[in-house]
């Protein structure tokens, strides 16, 4: 059973093989929460929402804010009036429990294990993030046959089946760069350090590639590489798909044996 809010659905173009039509189809909701301590903010961080007192324990148990559940004497959960405002969790300490607050700000500033979150508002998503106007054109038939074509590069995946890839394809969806971490977004940032020193900023083009599924900290990834199109083995989230849009990015899901859900900028499939 899911959570009340954790799923939404959303129209798509559903191609299998040579036929297609526009569907609904149930996306995993991303948004942003935000973590206050004392009325002061410690973290903004996205996730799906539902359990979010469970998440702000474990948060905090993780960052040694707290030691037990009892540290935490109240935990108030509230709801944003509008999308673009992160929900929140407040958190209220018991007495006597004090914050290391430079430890922590030290730590968020020096971080990007966790992909997007720290001190950052919700509207840091969206900065810097211009449309895309590259209208390139990518045939459905050779995006279906891209995942068999990258899968024998991923030799670190082989050996351990516990790292992501990100690949890097040309207009003519030639691979030309693949990089494997153990978080998505690593594996994204290097393909984007090897576009930097290569061609610089924008990227000329072409398509990322991405294993597993496909957040909003990886559409901004590309986007602001300057990357028109996304796509993931697995499925985008609704924030994912907002931001394509915004960026006017094309974001393609579920692309894997013969078939891909086009979630945005489907005016670039031929």
């Amino acid at each position: 059973m899911t959570s009340a809010g954790s799923v939404t659905r959303r129209p798509v173009l559903r191609i299998r093989g040579s036929a297609s039509g526009t569907v609904d189809d149930a996306v995993a909701v991303e948004r942003a929460l935000e973590l206050r301590v004392g009325g002061r903010t410690l973290a903004v961080t996205l996730r799906t929402p539902g359990d979010d007192r469970e998440l702000a324990l474990g948060f905090l148990a993780g960052e040694g804010v707290i030691a037990a559940a009892a540290d935490a004497q109240d935990v108030r959960l509230g709801i944003a009036a509008c999308e673009d405002e992160p929900d929140l969790a407040e958190v209220t300490l018991r007495p006597g429990l004090g914050v290391d607050w430079a430890r922590l700000e030290r730590h968020f500033t020096a971080t990007s294990a966790c992909g997007l979150c720290g001190r950052a508002h919700l509207d840091a998503l969206r900065s810097g993030l211009a449309r895309l106007e590259d209208d390139a054109r990518y045939p459905a038939q050779a995006l279906l046959a891209l995942p068999a074509r990258v899968r024998g590069g991923q030799e670190a995946f082989r050996e351990t089946g516990g790292l992501h890839a990100a690949v890097w394809c040309d207009a003519a969806l030639e691979p030309r760069v693949l990089r494997e971490d153990v978080g998505r977004h690593n594996a994204v940032d290097k393909v984007a350090g090897w576009l930097l020193e290569r061609h610089g900023r924008p990227a000329p083009g072409g398509l990322l590639w991405v294993s597993g599924r496909a957040g909003a900290e990886l559409v901004l990834k590309a986007a602001r590489a300057g990357v028109p199109a996304l796509a993931a083995v697995g499925a985008p989230t609704s924030l994912a798909i907002a931001l394509a849009e915004t960026a006017r990015m094309t974001l393609i899901g579920f692309l894997r044996e013969d078939r891909m859900n086009v979630y945005a900028g489907a005016h670039r499939l031929a």
